[in-house]
């Protein structure tokens, strides 16, 4: 079906989702970071409107990809990667230091799966708990990237 492979498409990032290691990071440089530049521009309450609908439309088609799949939070969907990623820069200065920051910061996050990120990933399924994950991540890479630039803000001009 046409449809099915629309929504594998966008789900797996054009395919990254389908490279057989470090999938979650090749798709976040793919995908995650050439969208970030395209939504930098914009005025940051715009960048977070766009956000929470790219989050919401990522929740939809992780749901869709799933049910396509048959597999639960399969590692083959990673739009939820990018989508961590865009909320890790929120109400952040554009900087290619703090994209670089931004990206590590958040893959350790999104790896280490700490609490709260490993409580959302077992409780809460379907794309919600495959989105919703990455986003507290992205939360935690945020807030350190926002705390270390009010103490260090020289660094990341």
């Amino acid at each position: 079906m046409k449809k099915d492979k629309i929504i594998l498409l966008f789900t797996s990032v054009f395919y990254t989702g389908h490279v057989p290691f470090a999938s979650g990071t090749v798709a976040t440089l793919i995908g995650g970071v050439p969208l970030y530049i395209a939504l930098s521009r914009l005025e940051p309450a715009m960048y977070l409107v766009v956000l929470i609908i790219l989050c919401l439309l990522s929740i939809y088609l992780s749901h869709c990809a799933e049910v396509i799949l048959q597999e639960k939070d399969s590692s083959k969907i990673v739009i939820d990667e990018v989508i961590g990623y865009l909320v890790a820069l929120v109400y952040l200065p554009v900087s290619w230091k703090i994209m670089v920051i931004a990206f590590v910061l958040f893959r350790v996050f999104d790896i280490s799966k700490l609490f709260p990120v490993n409580l959302v990933e077992r409780k809460v399924s379907g794309g919600a708990g495959i989105v919703l994950d990455d986003v507290a991540a992205g939360l935690y890479a945020n807030a350190i990237v926002q705390l270390t630039i009010r103490i260090f803000p020289d660094f990341y001009v």
